[in-house]
């Protein structure tokens, strides 16, 4: 099972992320699809920088 309330915690404490900017639920959903682009590119720079990730080609 997996828990998405620490990903919610990590953009809310490590990248200061407390309220959205734009309103309107396409816009929200919009800013929620780029925060989550951010983690994860950031979470795989992290892991391809330790050597974990894996080139296929």
């Amino acid at each position: 099972m997996i828990e998405p309330e620490s990903v919610f915690g990590q953009m809310k404490n490590n990248r200061n992320f407390r309220r959205f900017l734009l309103r309107g639920l396409p816009k929200v959903s919009l800013e929620v699809g780029w925060l989550s682009l951010a983690h994860n590119l950031l979470k795989w720079a992290a892991m391809n920088q330790k050597g974990r990730v894996r080139e296929y080609v």
